[in-house]
Order: C-alpha cells, then structure tokens, then sequence
C-alpha cells in the first residue's frame, strides 16, 4: 500500500473512530488551549505595541530626529548643522521644587521648558484649549504655566493659582491632558510642569553645573526617508564625535518602552511556554488513557493484518485532529487578547490604533502547541506499537507496561529539541532564555527522580498498624501509580510560583522596609558652589543631629572601553546599564566613607598626575575590566580618559550617597559643577522632616529637594503594579498544572474502580478506603511542596541575590501558602474524582475481570 493510500486509510478510521466524541480529551484540549492563548496573545500584545510606537514614531518624538545634550547646550557649529537638516525645535527638562507664594507647601516637579515651535509633531491638548501664546506668554509681568492634574491634587490648587518655580512666580493656566512625547521621555517620578524656554532662564534654574537637559528636535522635509535619518546621524558622528549628544529618531521613539515590553513579552513567552509544557504532561496522559482503551481495537487492526505503523498513524492523526481544535480555540483567544489588553492600558500608553490580528504571532503559537502535542504523545504511541495483539486481548483493566521503541523517544526528544531551538530563535534575551529551557529541562529530570525517591521511601517504609495508611503509601510506589503524574504536574507549576513569590516578597520587603531604614531621609541636588556652605549651616542648624554629606556632581556618558568605542562592543547584559545613557560622576581626593577597596590603591591627596579613576567592583567585574584599564567619558562636550587605578565595593541598596565612577580630583579641575547631598534623620519626625524641605526650598529656590519617602511610594507601586502582572501571568501555568492534575487523577480513576471493588468485597468499608485516599493525596502534595519550595526557593534566591545582588530572605508566609495550595488541589481533585469510584457497585465491575 502507498503512503498516500495509508495515510488516507488510516485517516478515514480516525474520522470514523471520533464519531464518538472527544470524551477523555477535555484537558488536554484545555491545557493546549492555555498554553497557545498565553504565546500567541502575549506576542500579539508586544506587536501591536511596537507596530503602534513604530507607525506613531514622529508624534511620540515630537519630530524625526532627537538629539540630547546633558548640562551645556549646542555650540553654535552644531546649532548650524542641526538647522540645517530641518525645522528646529529646542526644549529643556530638569527636576526642581515648585512651591506655593505663602510657602504653606512645595512639591517636586519635572520641568519641561519648550519653544514657540514645540510640539513639531502631534497635539499638546490642554484643559481649558488655548493658544499658544495665551498658554506661556507672560501676563502682568507673570508667566504661564501647564500642569499636571496629579501635581493639582498633590498641592490642593486650582487653574489661575499663582505658584513659585526658582526666583520666578507662574500662573497656571491649564491642565495637560496630553503631551505628545511624553512617552519619549521616559519614566518620572514627579508631576509636569510645562513652561517657555525663556521662563526657564527667567527662573534662574540653570546654572554652571546644573542637571538639566538640552533636547533638539528636527522635523525633516515630507520626502526624508530612513535613509536620510541614517545619514544624518553618520555626519553627526564625523563632523562631532566629541558633543556626546543621545541621537534618536522616529524608528526608536521610545526605545525604553519598547526594550521593556520586549523583555517583559519574551517573560510571559517563556510562561506561556512553561503552561504548554506542563500540559504537555497532560497531553501525555490523555494519549495514554486513551490508547489504553482502545487497546482492543489497536489488537483487532493487528489481528487483521495491519502494520504496527497503521495503528500508529490512525491515532497520531486522531490526536493532532484534537490538538488543532486546542490551538483553534487558543488562537481564537489570543486574537482576543490584544483588544482586552489595549482597553485596559488605555490611559497608560499614549499610543492607538494598535490592536489587530497578527498572523506572525499566532502563527508562532499554533506552532509551539502543535510540536509540544507531538513530543508528548510520540512515547504513548510508540508503547501501543510494542505490544503484542495476543497480549492486548488477553489484558482488561490493567494497563499495559511495554517499552516504546528507542525511534519514539529519539523523535520525543528531537521534538523538545525543536522546541527549545524554536524558543531561542524568538527570544529577545538569548541568555534568559537558555537560562529557562536549562532550567526546565532539569526540573523534568529532578523531578521525575523526585517521584521515584518519592516511591522507595514509600516501598521502604516500616509497616504500620493502620489499614488507611498502609494503602495510602501501597498506592504510592503500586504499578500505574499517580506518584509520577501529580509530582511532574503539579510541581513545576507551583515551583514556578513559588519562585515569583519570593522575589515578589523579597523586593517589597527591601523596599517597603530596609531601603527606608537605610536609606537617607533626601537628596538634594543642584547645589551650586556658591551655595554650598550657606546650605550646610542651614540644614545644620535645622537638624544638628543629622548626618549630613556632600560631594560635587556631574554627568557623563561612557564612550570608550579601552579605546574601543562602547557601540562596537558586545556588552554584557549584567553590566550594560553602567553604558546606557548618562551617569552621575564625581570626584574626591579621599576615599568615601561608605565604601572599601577591593583592589588597588587609592590615590594621594595632592595627586597630580594623569587622570585615574575608582570603579565599583561588580559593575567592573560585568564589564570585563580590571586595574590599568582605560574608561573614556564625555562630559560637558569633551571626552576625558582616566585610567582604572582601584576597584571598590558599592552597596546601592542603602540608598546612600553612591556613584559608579569617582576620578581623581585634578581630572575635573575647573569644570562648573553642582553639588549632591544627602541628609539622614535620627529619629523620623515628620515635623522636622517638613521644617527641612520648607526652609531649604524657601532660601534656595534653586535647589531640588527629592525626598525618598516619595521615591520608595512610586517603587512600591511600579513593583506591585509589575507583580500583579506576573503573578497573573504566572498563574496561567499554575492553571494548566491544575488542568493536568484533574486529568491525571481522573485518567487513575479506571485503575481505582477495580481496587475499590475489590477491597469493598474483601470488607474494607467506605470510610476506611476514603481515609486511605485521603492520606495518599496529603502525601503527594505535601511532598510536591516540599520540592516545589526547595526548587523554588533555590531560583528565587538566585535572581534576588545572583541578578538583583540584593539580601535575599525566606519567607514563611511564602512557605505555608505553597503547602496549602498543594494539599487543597491533590486532596480536592483527588477526593472529587474518588466519590464516583467509590459508589461503583463489584457485580458490574467483577463481570468484566
């Protein structure tokens, strides 16, 4: 017989033998479901955001090209180059203090100033709708101002209220409703505050030093392509390679936003992926299950004459018959998903018209479903090709034991090969990814060994006296046990939470509790030189019992490694942030107070020599780098070279006075600088804490005072606003584990019917054969919790300590959830499916044995 003809054939018994329903085959349909809804809905999400950040990329700029200066402006060659490109649009942003004419109040703000050309691209929509010059012009000697309707809130005012801002009064004149590039920007922790360019200079806010940013904005003719987007930016780099300005462009608008929601979809890839392999397991026991019913037709087409390989063929078509329906179904919701998901961030991402249908990501996500479908399946389906017809006719109501040929696990594991390659190839961080599927693989390996140890304990426990208990531990090591079925589970689901919730727990308690107990009560910055001492005797006089440090500031960008110019280098994840955007840098001729040498030595007092360089020790160690090495920054407009001379340890957690880079003082000798300062109070009054920031704001104007307790609200928020999202996420495998569980207990259940009958005709009485299920299940949980916290707790640490280098702890609470959690799902389901054997009458049963 041909292939064609066989394939034919055996697909006309599959139809033919599925005329009777999909009993059996609700969960696995349900977990492939999940698991292709999960990838195929995440990944459509991150499309239509990028597709949408893409398609708006000149209005969230505000134009097409972006270039950034940190604390200088445009020299007037540059000025030249950037006008002629286009139309010109300069803006300023910085952090200062606004604060009401009685000096009742005061609240941090992100200035924004801009010009008359602003926005280039797109609308700023404001509440009432003015004009432009009705929205910045001054009135009566006073200029306008837009706010934030947080910042109204925060200060309990009003539109047409006067406000201080530096050395000048400001009326408000309207609410932002929206600002184009807004989401350009990048994150904040302040309210807007949005003002002229010449109201900037007015307020005396920048000064030699200060930290603020100069941002401009072209707009390119009509016919300018990304070719000419491409060329602007190579002159830039040729004619000034030493300015040290951000280029941006339309096609990396928000490149924050879009690097995040890719790491973040590639995270819930990789758990959607994590539920299609937990219902994998699932998959495996349906195919299982179901060929072990239909081992009497399997033994009639072998009988008949049928190859081994027909039989085979009839029920892989059948189960990928099913699969598709799975993956139908998932698709169907994951279409769905990047319209619930928009309706929801609607407020939060300033970008539209993003949902659709994108056939790339649900096509990727049928193809998981339906590689995951067949790894799990080949090996039930080579064991039905072993056996004999002899022996599957003379078998009922035990299952069959044979070994699937060696091609059947081959072909399993080319298949989770296939998946695992297919992973990377789609993965944003290759790392994470290997780390993942190294990772998964090896939870499937421990615990597979985990339920054998599970059931030589059990087989070499002392004998007891109690009849429920000696059949609850026979039924844990007994032939079809469902030791290995509930551990494979119900364990990685719940390692998986068990995971993110100590992470989740570890970095709210850091946040919530530790950072603030060690953390200084503010910052405050931009101080200038001539500021410094007067702003010392005051804070000194207000709070003489507080610790107060100061060290002079500056901003630079990394540009070379060892002459190597960072962008042509492959940078280490771990250290890659140290190179992103600009740095706060300073210099000492001591060493700080809070930090200790690992290696080298730390310059003289009156060194003089070529410029050196203290490094903090991780991020060195990240880099590559050692001492000797040579580290280029850009700063104010002029690359510096120093040369690593010590590396010392760093501890960001407390929050403390801190900088990854601190020269030798002659390196920055004569440079304009600002001062940072910290402040720590002895005893938390909220009385003195007030006094502080009023009377600071009040006699420097021009000092930004950001105070931590702010700080750490917005962390804790960011964090549980991130781990409700992935605890969410994360309960989607927890969910197919459950799935499998139920499927798995209920596939057991034909096995059980027999040994019910059987028992209940040797005297055993309901309550004692409940008893003795209800001992087995506690068992099993309470041993899939224990791995499950080992497991978990083992990844947990090593992400808070090993990625995040922060303290990691044990949390109990973490603990007794995880056990709750398992004992309620394998006693629950395993309770729900015993009442229906238990009520099983021995005549009907005992006829067939």
């Amino acid at each position: 017989m041909s292939v064609i003809k066989s394939v034919a054939l055996a697909l006309r018994y599959a139809l033919r033998e599925m005329r009777g329903g999909l009993s059996g085959f609700y969960v696995f349909i349900a977990c492939i479901a999940l698991g292709v809804a999960a990838i195929g809905g995440v990944n459509s999400v991150a499309q239509s955001v990028g597709d949408g950040i893409a398609a708006q990329g000149r209005s969230i700029l505000a134009g097409d090209m972006s270039f950034a200066l940190q604390q200088r402006q445009v020299t007037q060659a540059e000025k030249h180059f950037l006008d002629k490109q286009g139309q010109l649009s300069e803006s300023a942003t910085m952090r200062s203090m606004a604060r009401k004419a009685d000096g009742s109040d005061q609240s941090l703000v992100e200035v924004k100033a801009v010009d008359q050309s602003y926005p280039l691209y797109g609308d700023l929509k404001t509440t009432p709708d003015l004009a432009q010059d009705a929205r910045f012009a001054p009135q009566d000697g006073i200029y306008g101002a837009l706010v934030s309707q947080l910042f109204l809130d925060r200060m309990g005012m009003n539109i047409g209220d006067d406000i201080l801002l530096g050395t000048a009064r400001f009326q408000l004149r309207a609410v932002i409703d929206e600002e184009p590039d807004l989401l350009s920007d990048g994150f904040s922790f302040a309210p807007r505050f949005m003002i002229s360019l010449d109201a900037l200079s007015g307020a005396g806010l920048i000064q030699p030093g200060s930290l603020v940013t100069h941002i401009y904005k072209i707009a390119l003719p009509d016919d300018a392509g990304d070719s000419a987007l491409t060329q602007i930016r190579a002159d830039a780099a040729k004619d000034f390679p030493d300015a040290g300005w951000n280029i941006r462009s339309r096609n990396n608008a928000a490149p924050s936003l879009t690097a995040n929601i890719e790491r973040f979809s590639q995270f819930l890839t990789l758990v959607g992926l994590t539920a299609l392999i937990v219902g994998g397991v699932g998959v495996a026991n349906a195919v299982r299950a179901y060929l072990d019913s239909k081992r009497a037709v399997i033994a009639m087409f072998k009988s008949l004459g049928a190859p081994a390989r027909f039989a085979v063929l009839v029920y892989l078509i059948q189960i990928t018959l099913i699969a598709l329906i799975g993956i139908v179904i998932g698709l169907g919701l994951a279409m769905l998903i990047p319209f619930a998901a928009m309706a929801a961030l609607d407020g939060y991402l300033p970008v539209t018209g993003m949902s659709g249908v994108y056939p790339w990501s649900l096509f990727l996500a049928a193809v998981f479903g339906l590689i995951t479908v067949w790894a799990f399946a080949s090996i039930p389906l080579g064991r039905a090709r072993s056996v004999a017809p002899t022996e599957l006719l003379r078998e009922n109501g035990v299952a069959h034991h044979g070994r699937a040929p060696w091609i059947y696990f081959i072909l399993a594991f080319a298949l989770m090969a296939l998946l695992a390659g297919l992973a990377l190839y789609v993965a944003y961080d290759r790392r994470i990814a290997v780390v993942f599927i190294t990772a998964t693989i090896a939870a499937f390996i421990i615990l597979r060994l985990v339920a054998h140890l599970i059931q030589y304990i059990a087989r070499k426990a002392p004998r007891t006296r109690s009849t429920a208990l000696r059949l609850a531990i026979g039924n844990i090591y007994r032939p079809n046990a469902l030791t290995s079925s509930v551990v494979l589970s119900l364990g990685l689901g719940l390692t998986l939470m068990v995971a993110l919730a100590l992470v989740d727990g570890n970095l709210r308690q850091q946040v919530a509790s530790n950072i603030p107990a060690q953390a200084p009560d503010f910052f405050f910055v931009d101080i200038q030189n001539a500021e410094i001492d007067g702003f010392q005797k005051l804070v000194g006089g207000i709070a003489p019992n507080g610790k107060l440090t100061a060290a002079p500031m500056l901003r630079g960008r990394v540009i070379e490694l060892n002459g190597t110019n960072v962008r042509k280098m492959d940078i280490p994840a771990a250290g890659g942030w140290v190179l992103r955007g600009d740095r706060g840098i300073t210099f000492s001729a001591n060493m700080p107070d809070n930090a200790t040498l690992n290696e080298g030595e730390w310059w003289p007092t009156d060194y003089s020599g070529e410029p050196l360089v203290s490094f903090a020790a991780q991020e060195a160690q990240d880099l590559g780098l050692k001492i000797g090495d040579t580290i280029t920054v850009n700063v104010l407009g002029r690359n510096i070279t120093a040369k690593i001379a010590n590396v010392r340890q760093v501890q960001w957690e407390t929050l403390a006075m801190n900088f990854v880079m601190v020269f030798s003082p002659n390196t920055f000798a004569g440079a304009p600088v600002t001062w940072l300062s910290t402040l720590t109070l002895d005893n938390g009054d909220k009385n003195l804490t007030a006094d502080v920031l009023r009377q600071v704001t009040q006699t420097y104007p021009t000092i930004t005072s950001v105070g931590v307790k702010d700080a750490v609200e917005v962390a804790n928020t960011l964090i549980s606003q991130l781990s409700t999202a992935i605890r969410a996420a994360a309960s989607i495998a927890l969910a197919a584990s459950v799935l499998v569980l139920g499927g798995a207990l209920a596939a057991g259940n034909r096995a059980r019917i027999y040994d019910a009958v059987v028992l209940k005709t040797l005297g055993a009485t309901r309550g004692t054969l409940i008893k003795a299920y209800v001992l087995e299940y506690m068992l099993l949980g309470l041993a899939t919790a224990v791995f499950a916290l080992l497991a978990g707790g083992l990844a947990g640490w090593y992400v808070i300590a090993q990625i995040m280098r922060l303290k990691a702890e044990f949390l109990p609470d973490v603990a007794g959830m995880t056990v709750f959690i398992a004992l309620i799902l394998t006693i629950g389901f395993g309770l729900a499916g015993t009442w229906r054997v238990l009520g099983q009458k021995p005549a009907s049963i005992l006829r067939e044995l």
